[in-house]
């Protein structure tokens, strides 16, 4: 299905207040609440719980990130999962070994043409803009490349619509290397108190610099291996609209009827 480009921007927007809200409340309501009174109960062990890992704000923006992704790749899939539906429908009613020719195509065009211009994906696209092309032209090979130029289209809309993904991607570990440059300044600014023998200080901007980096870490790895699962999936998309255009329409079409 054909989407806009504003259309694309709302989803993903709605996508990014919802990551905020989900993650922001979590913050507030549990994990920094608990990571306060495991810090104050002064129990072994407890620098290492979860909530501790990740109560920082460098944390926050990493899970807001990735969830946002994760709710982007997951819109994707669906959008893959509904285009690729079209493959298991004849647009085209054919029998085996039964030709097309250049005045036969807009009879076959109708009840592409009757689908709103909307509601046509990658499948119906192709065969509208083959049909058209041998219609005026008779030429087979000008059809070939009508049809094969349309998906190949499709498949450079999918890799420019991976741009926000790619960003998140690298913005997450940016993220957390800002926390580990944080948490190393905030520890050499107490590195007289540590050397008085109060290590507290350093010790807590220590765990702030590994914590953020660990959490940006893991967050893209998830991140990216959805990614290159999505792009799996996408790839496979478009094979397989070329391999069905070929065996639906291409291989039918005649120039001229056979003597």
């Amino acid at each position: 299905m054909q989407r806009s480009v504003l259309g694309e921007f709302y989803q993903q927007l709605a996508a990014l207040a919802f990551a905020v809200l989900v993650v922001h409340t979590s913050y507030l309501l549990v994990i920094r609440p608990e990571a306060t009174a495991l810090m104050a109960s002064a129990q072994a062990g407890m620098a290492r719980a979860p909530m501790v890992v990740l109560k920082d704000v460098e944390q926050e923006i990493c899970l807001i990130l990735m969830l946002w992704a994760v709710l982007i790749i997951a819109l994707k899939f669906l959008q893959v999962l509904n285009a690729r539906r079209a493959l298991n429908v004849r647009w085209i009613s054919l029998d085996p070994g039964q030709r097309v020719l250049p005045e036969d195509a807009r009879a076959h065009l109708r009840p592409l043409l009757a689908q709103p211009l909307r509601s046509r994906g990658i499948i119906e696209r192709a065969l509208v803009r083959g049909l058209q092309r041998f219609a005026v032209t008779g030429d087979v090979p000008a059809v070939v490349a009508a049809v094969h130029e349309t998906v190949d289209t499709e498949a450079e809309r999918f890799d420019s619509e991976l741009a926000m993904l790619r960003y998140i991607v690298w913005a997450i570990p940016s993220i957390g290397f800002i926390g580990t440059v944080r948490g190393i300044g905030s520890a050499l600014g107490q590195a007289q108190a540590a050397i008085d023998g109060d290590i507290a200080g350093v010790t807590a901007s220590l765990g702030v610099a590994f914590n953020s980096t660990f959490v940006a870490l893991m967050a893209s790895m998830l991140v990216m291996f959805l990614l290159s699962q999505l792009q799996r999936l996408q790839e496979g998309l478009i094979l397989d609209a070329h391999a069905y255009c070929d065996e639906t329409l291409v291989q039918h079409l005649a120039a001229h009827a056979n003597p």
